[in-house]
């Protein structure tokens, strides 16, 4: 054989080793929204991406929306935990009780209008005082976004109680306890329900974000969207990026550093932009369909705080029984939002 061929056999086999080294590492990454919406489009494909090219081209994720995987929102959690999918985006919310620590960041009165102070906070709090409770799951990132405005049909909530004794979708226990202490009655779904449940008169409207507005076209069913004076909300939801840890702990070192270097504190603080310009997005297209975007006076605001700042209290005796000093975890996520807004 000639020194030309066997150049020629080893380059090759070179490209052949390449190829497969190329994508060695495949990720399946499931959740509940559509293809089109900012969650998918703004933050888990560029993130997949970025992981992918931090890895050289070893890492390739395949990102599954809609739950075309099979099973239900609420399932996401156990799917990662269970081996059936190797990444997963959901709404820890979803399953109650699960994540007692991080529901701090989601309450009233802790946050209030900035999602990407939210994301640093939580990322500077994670190890000492929530990871404990991710048993079974390698968390890349938690984030949340912009905070549950109020949305209704036709009625225009001023104060309190012109909620009382209406029905409000929310997702989370800290958003039923919301709902509860303005005297209306929590309706809990997965958010993909709740156009249908406008339409058909089974809750009167949702605390939910702006930013899922234009892809269920939420304002199809409502006529009002209302926030405090400085884009205040009434607590918000907090989301995981998350993989199963022993598929985790299988990974060399450097595979596990481009999925860290892509969910980094310049990530958190951009996709708190992200959510934020997404929520103006969402918005901007409810008034344009003929909505009322009602943003409250201080006085009126005030009513709402007051209303609802018994939640926290209601929060730190639940976590009580389980061992979870609430005033002081209250305090500390209070606390690191703070700074992360005077970084």
């Amino acid at each position: 054989m000639s020194f030309k061929a066997l150049a020629l056999g080893a380059s090759l086999s070179a490209l052949m080793a390449g190829a497969v080294n190329a994508q060695e590492h495949q990720f399946t990454l499931h959740h509940f929204l559509g293809p089109q919406a900012p969650a998918h489009t703004q933050m888990l494909e560029p993130w997949a991406r970025q992981v992918e090219e931090n890895s050289g081209g070893q890492v390739a994720i395949e990102i599954f929306p809609s739950m075309t995987l099979g099973g239900r929102p609420q399932e996401l959690v156990g799917q990662v935990r269970d081996g059936v999918v190797d990444m997963a985006w959901t709404l820890n919310g979803y399953t109650p009780g699960l994540f007692p620590r991080t529901e701090v960041f989601e309450l009233p009165t802790v946050y209030e209008n900035d999602p990407a102070a939210a994301n640093l906070a939580m990322r500077e709090v994670f190890d000492e005082h929530l990871a404990e409770e991710y048993q079974g799951l390698e968390v890349m990132f938690l984030h949340v976004h912009a905070g549950q405005g109020i949305h209704t049909g036709d009625i225009e909530a001023r104060a309190p109680s012109d909620l009382e004794g209406t029905s409000l979708r929310i997702p989370s226990r800290s958003g039923s306890w919301v709902i509860e202490a303005l005297g209306a009655q929590p309706v809990a779904m997965p958010v993909p329900e709740l156009p249908q449940a406008l339409q058909k008169g089974v809750v009167d409207g949702a605390l939910i974000p702006w930013e899922i507005i234009p892809a269920l076209k939420i304002f199809d069913q409502t006529e009002y969207q209302i926030e405090g004076p400085n884009k205040e909300r009434l607590g918000t939801s907090v989301f995981q990026v998350s993989m199963n840890q022993g598929r985790w702990d299988g990974l060399p070192e450097d595979i596990k550093q481009a999925f860290r270097d892509a969910s980094g504190e310049d990530f958190l603080r951009e996709m708190g932009e992200v959510w934020r310009q997404a929520d103006e997005n969402g918005i901007a297209v409810a008034v344009e369909n003929g909505n009322t975007h009602i943003q409250l006076t201080e006085e009126e605001w005030s009513a709402f705080e007051e209303a609802v700042a018994p939640v926290v209290e209601r929060w730190t005796e639940e976590t009580s029984g389980q061992g979870i000093d609430g005033q002081a975890l209250a305090e500390t996520a209070r606390n690191a939002i703070e700074a992360a807004q005077t970084e």
